[in-house]
């Protein structure tokens, strides 16, 4: 029964899978604006070289 009630009172492993989850969510946040920006700039570029050759 000791054993049991030390389970259930350790939090760290909570804790742990708590801030990997965290970690997760703004890693995939940080992937979507990343590839939005980097479709953004890709555009900028295109139009740039295109302008730069049309001379």
């Amino acid at each position: 029964m000791y054993f049991i009630r030390k389970l259930i009172k350790n939090n760290k492993g909570a804790t742990a899978i708590e801030y990997g989850l965290i970690a997760a969510l703004i890693a995939v946040a940080a992937i979507a604006a990343m590839k939005g920006l980097g479709s953004s700039l890709n555009a900028t570029f295109n139009s740039v070289a295109t302008e730069m050759s049309a001379d």
